[in-house]
C-alpha cells in the first residue's frame, strides 16, 4: 500500500477560507475530484493527504487560488478547473500576477479583468492590431471582451463611435414572421451585443449614445457601401457570414478604425452547401501585418464549468464520428 503523504496549508483568515472553499465547500469537493487528494479544513488550516504526487499537485493548486483571492478576484468552479488545467499542462505561472490588471470598471463598479491567460493574450492582440479575429466556443468571453475594449477605446477618445453588427441568420430554427418595425425585427439577432453594452456602461448611457449615433447596432447588410473612419467595429457571429459578406465587411474599414471579428466555426447556421467567410478568411489573411487571429478552446470557457465539459464532449464525439455524427 502506498504511503500517505500530508501537506498543511495555512489560510490568512476566515474570509480567505470562505473565498477558497466556495458555496457550501463546492470548490473543495471539486478539487478533491480533480486531484484525488483528501482535503480536511480545520479552522484556518487545510490538511491535504493522499499519494505524494496528488498532494503536491493539490498544494500547487491552492497556491494559485490563494494568489487569486489575495489579488481581489473571485474563485469559483471555473477558476478552479482553469488553474488545474494550467498545472496539468505544465504551466505554473502565478496566474493572479498575469491576470490582475483591471481592464475596465463598469457603471456598477464591477471590475473587469482577464479571467484566463487566453483572454489576456486576446486583449493584448486587440491593443496591438487593427483587425483581430477571435475564434472559439461559446462562453470564452470573446464577444463580451470585444464590447469592453470598444467602450474603453471610446472612453479614451481613440475612436469617435462604436459599430456593432451581426449577420441576421437564424440559429438552426425558423423564427417565422416577426411583428413590429425594422428595429424590432432585427433586435433578437443583436441581443447579445446589447447585453454586453448595457452591462458595461448601463442602459441609460447606451441608449443616449445610440440616439446620438455614437453607438450603432445594425445587421451586417447595413454595412454595404459605407466607409467607416475613426470607428471600433465589431462583427459578431461571423461564422454565419458568406465569403462575400466577409470581404464586404473588411473592406469597409477606414482610417483610424479598428475591427474585431468574433465567431465559433463549430456552430455555422448557414444553409447547407454555403461556405463560412470566417473559415475561409483564415487561409486568406494569415501573416498580414496589422491583422491577428486568436483561437480560444473549450479550456478557456468561463461560464459554468459544465459548459466546457459539454463542448469537449462534442469535440471528442465529432473526432470519432464526423461533424454530423455519422
Amino acid at each position: 500500500m502506498a504511503s500517505c503523504h500530508e501537506i498543511r496549508i495555512h489560510l490568512e483568515n476566515n474570509w480567505e477560507a470562505a473565498q477558497l472553499f466556495g458555496h457550501r465547500d463546492e470548490n473543495l469537493r471539486l478539487i478533491e475530484r480533480l486531484s484525488r487528494a483528501r482535503i480536511v479544513a480545520r479552522g484556518n488550516e487545510l490538511i491535504l493527504t493522499g499519494k505524494q504526487e496528488d498532494v503536491e499537485w493539490t498544494a500547487h493548486l491552492f497556491e494559485q487560488l490563494q494568489a487569486l483571492v489575495r489579488s481581489g478576484q473571485t474563485v469559483g468552479q471555473s477558476e478552479v478547473e482553469y488553474a488545474w488545467s494550467l498545472l496539468q499542462n505544465g504551466k505554473q505561472p502565478l496566474i493572479a500576477n498575469t491576470l490582475g490588471d483591471i481592464i475596465f470598471t463598469t457603471v456598477r463598479g464591477k471590475q473587469i479583468k482577464a479571467k484566463t491567460l487566453s483572454q489576456k493574450n486576446y486583449i493584448d492582440k486587440i491593443q496591438k492590431n487593427q483587425i483581430v479575429f477571435g475564434i472559439g466556443p461559446a462562453g470564452t468571453g470573446k464577444t463580451y471582451l470585444a464590447v469592453v475594449m470598444a467602450v474603453l477605446a471610446l472612453k479614451n477618445k481613440e475612436i469617435n463611435r462604436i459599430i456593432l453588427t451581426r449577420p441576421a441568420v437564424e440559429a438552426g430554427e425558423k423564427l417565422g414572421f416577426l411583428p413590429g418595425d425594422l428595429q424590432e425585427k432585427i433586435d433578437p439577432y443583436l441581443r447579445p451585443l446589447y447585453d454586453g453594452l448595457f452591462d458595461t456602461i448601463g442602459m441609460e448611457t447606451a441608449e443616449k449614445f445610440m440616439e446620438r449615433g455614437v453607438i450603432e447596432i445594425a445587421p451586417l447588410a447595413y454595412m454595404r457601401g459605407r466607409t467607416l473612419d475613426d470607428s471600433f467595429i465589431i462583427l459578431d457571429e461571423a461564422q454565419n457570414t458568406t465569403p462575400e459578406q466577409m470581404k464586404m465587411f473588411l473592406t469597409r474599414i477606414g482610417f483610424g478604425s479598428k475591427a474585431l471579428v468574433t465567431g465559433d466555426i463549430t456552430q455555422v447556421d448557414l444553409p447547407r452547401g454555403s461556405n463560412s467567410g470566417l473559415i475561409m478568411i483564415q487561409k486568406i489573411l494569415q501573416d498580414i501585418e496589422g491583422i491577428d487571429f486568436h483561437f480560444f478552446t473549450a479550456g478557456d470557457v468561463v461560464r459554468n464549468p459544465l459548459v466546457g465539459r459539454i463542448i469537449r464532449a462534442y469535440e471528442e464525439f465529432e473526432k470519432q464520428s464526423g461533424p454530423q455524427g455519422k
